[in-house]
C-alpha cells in the first residue's frame, strides 16, 4: 500500500492538479475542500494514516495557519508542506514557525513538489526512527511508536495495550524476525514498569550446561570454574521485565525450576543455601508450536499453561504487506543517516517490488536487505537495481546472471543476479559529482566547459568567448592556465580558427 498524501485546498482546479501530480509520483492522493475537512481526516479513528499534508494557507473559515495551530495543539505529527499564491516572506516564516516542513508557491512545478515531498517524508521517517531508538533505550517504547496499516497488526496492538495494564504472563508467538521483542518492549513501555530493567534471554543460544546458572545465578565455588558469584538474569530483571525468547528451547530440567520461580516468585541460585524473592514481569516468545512440543514430551504441559495465559500472535510480513513500504522508508532513513549517505527514499517501482516479495525472514530480512541497498546505492534514491536478489524471486522483473569467466573454478560461490538496466547518458551533460560522490572542484568544471566549447564551436574564439560570457583575452589566459592550447590548435587544424 502506497503512502497517503492529503491535499487541502478550496480551489477545485488546484486540487485536481496536485492530485494528478501526487498520483504520478507514486503516492495515493486524498483531497479536502477545507481546513476542517483536513483535520477531520487526520483525526478519523481507524483510518489509514496520512503520510503528508499539502496545505493551502488561504482558505475560507479555517485557514492554513489555523490548521497548523490545531495540529500542534492536538500533537499531530504529520509533516506539512504549505502552499501560497503570493509567497510573502512573513506568511512563510509564520508557517514554518507553526510547524510546516516546507513551502511551495502556486503554481508549483512537478519537480519542485516531488523533491519537497521526498525530503519531507525522509525527514519524518528519520525523526521517527530517532524517536523510537531513544524511547527504546530508555525503556519508554509504547505501542504508539509501532505504526502499522495492517488490520492484523492493529489487533496485536490492541491486545498488547491491554496486557500492558496488568502483570499477566504474556506468550508472544510468531515466525523469526516478525518483531516479537519489539512488542515485548512496547508492553513494558506501556506498563507501570516502564524505565525499569528489560532483560532479554535467548533460550536457544544458552549452553546446555550453563542454562540454570545464567537464569538463576550461582554462588562462588558452586561448581568447577565458578570463581565468583553470578546474579543471574532473574535478579537482573528484578523490578522490571524478563523476556525469554525461544522459550521452547529450554531443557526439561530447567523448565521445572522456571515453573517454580513463576509460581512462588522465588529462585534457587546454584549452590545457594536459601531461596531469593524476585519481582519480575515475564514475557516469553516462541517461533514453534508449543502444543506440538507438549504432545511430543519436549515441553512441560503445566509450564505451557502457566506461560500461555495471554497469547499474542504476530502475523508474518507477507500477511501485512501494507506495512512494507513504511518499514522500508524508516530503514532507509536510519541507515542513510548512519552511513552518511544522501538518500532521500525509495522509488515507487522499487517499493512495488519489495511489496510483491514474500519475505520469509520477515522484518529482519527486510531491514538487512535495505541496509545492503543503502550501502551499494549510486543515486539519491533506491531503485529496483539495488535489490537484485529480491527481483530474482519476483515475476515481472528482468534479471540476468553475469557470464562466468573462462578461468572461474567450478566450486565458486553462487553469483548474485543483476538487474538489466540500460542507462542512456547525455554526453553534453556536465557531471557535478566526482566518482567518490563528492562535488568536483570549480576549476575542473570550468576546464571541461572550455574544452567542450572549443570542440562545439570548432575553435571560433570570438564565438566561444561570447557564449561563455568572458573576454577573448580571458579565454586565452584560461586556456593557457588549464593547458588547453593544444586542444585549440587541434581544433584549428580540423576547423577554422578565428583569431
Amino acid at each position: 500500500m502506497t503512502s497517503i498524501i492529503l491535499i487541502a485546498d478550496d480551489d477545485p482546479v488546484q486540487r485536481r492538479l496536485l492530485e494528478a501530480m501526487v498520483k504520478r509520483f507514486g503516492y495515493e492522493p486524498e483531497t479536502a475542500e477545507s481546513g476542517e475537512q483536513a483535520l477531520a481526516r487526520l483525526t478519523r479513528p481507524g483510518a489509514a494514516p496520512v503520510a503528508l499534508l499539502i496545505l493551502d494557507l488561504v482558505m475560507p473559515d479555517l485557514d492554513g495557519m489555523g490548521v497548523l495551530t490545531r495540529m500542534r495543539d492536538a500533537k499531530i505529527g504529520t509533516p506539512v508542506i504549505v502552499q501560497t499564491a503570493h509567497g510573502s516572506i512573513e506568511a512563510v516564516i509564520s508557517a514554518m514557525r507553526a510547524g510546516a516542513h516546507d513551502f511551495v508557491v502556486k503554481p508549483v512545478g512537478a519537480e519542485r513538489l516531488q523533491i519537497s515531498i521526498k525530503n519531507a517524508l525522509s525527514a519524518d521517517a528519520l525523526a521517527g526512527e530517532i524517536r523510537r531508538i531513544s524511547r527504546r533505550a530508555q525503556g519508554h517504547l509504547t505501542f504508539k511508536d509501532l505504526v502499522s496499516r495492517s488490520g492484523d497488526m492493529a489487533r496485536v496492538i490492541r491486545l498488547g495495550e491491554r496486557a500492558a495494564h496488568s502483570n499477566i504472563p504474556v506468550l508472544i508467538e510468531g515466525e523469526s524476525g516478525v518483531g516479537k521483542e519489539l512488542v515485548a518492549r512496547a508492553i513494558q513501555g506501556g506498563s507501570d514498569r516502564k524505565g525499569k530493567p528489560f532483560v532479554t534471554v535467548n533460550c536457544g543460544a544458552l549452553p546446555a550446561n550453563l542454562v540454570e546458572s545464567i537464569l538463576f545465578g550461582h554462588e562462588k565455588g558452586a561448581f568447577t570454574g565458578a570463581t565468583e558469584k553470578h546474579t543471574g538474569k532473574f535478579l537482573e530483571a528484578n523490578g522490571g521485565t524478563l523476556f525469554l525468547d525461544e522459550i521452547g528451547e529450554l531443557p526439561l530440567d530447567v523448565q521445572v525450576k522456571l515453573l517454580r520461580a513463576l509460581q512462588e516468585g522465588e529462585i534457587d541460585p546454584v549452590g545457594a543455601k536459601r531461596s531469593l524473592r524476585v519481582d519480575i514481569r515475564l514475557i516469553s516468545a516462541t517461533n514453534q508450536n508449543l502444543i506440538e512440543l507438549v504432545k511430543r514430551g519436549q515441553f512441560r504441559e503445566d509450564l505451557f499453561y502457566r506461560l500461555n495465559v495471554f497469547p499474542i500472535s504476530i502475523p508474518p510480513l507477507r500477511v501485512r504487506r501494507e506495512d512494507i513500504a513504511d518499514l522500508a522508508r524508516r530503514f532507509v532513513a536510519r541507515f542513510a543517516a548512519e552511513e552518511g549517505r544522501n538518500i532521500r527514499g525509495v522509488t515507487a517501482e522499487a517499493l512495488s517490488l519489495l511489496t510483491s516479495y514474500d519475505w520469509p525472514g520477515n522484518v529482519r530480512q527486510l531491514e538487512n536487505t535495505v541496509f545492503r541497498a543503502v550501502v551499494l546505492a549510486d543515486g539519491d534514491e533506491l531503485t529496483v537495481a539495488e535489490f537484485p536478489q529480491i527481483a530474482a524471486h519476483v515475476d515481472g522483473y528482468d534479471v540476468r546472471v553475469p557470464p562466468v569467466p573462462a578461468f572461474a573454478p567450478a566450486f565458486d560461490a553462487p553469483r548474485e543476479r543483476e538487474i538489466v538496466r540500460v542507462e542512456i547518458k547525455d554526453p553534453n551533460v556536465l557531471p557535478l559529482l566526482a566518482l567518490n560522490g563528492e562535488m568536483r572542484k570549480l576549476e575542473d568544471l570550468e576546464k571541461e566547459a572550455i574544452r567542450f566549447a572549443l570542440t562545439h564551436y570548432r575553435g571560433q574564439m570570438s564565438e566561444i568567448a561570447r557564449r561563455l560570457g568572458i573576454g577573448r583575452s580571458t579565454l586565452y589566459r584560461k586556456m593557457k592556465e588549464y593547458g588547453l592550447e593544444e586542444d585549440g590548435a587541434e581544433t584549428a587544424a580540423s576547423g577554422s580558427l578565428v583569431a
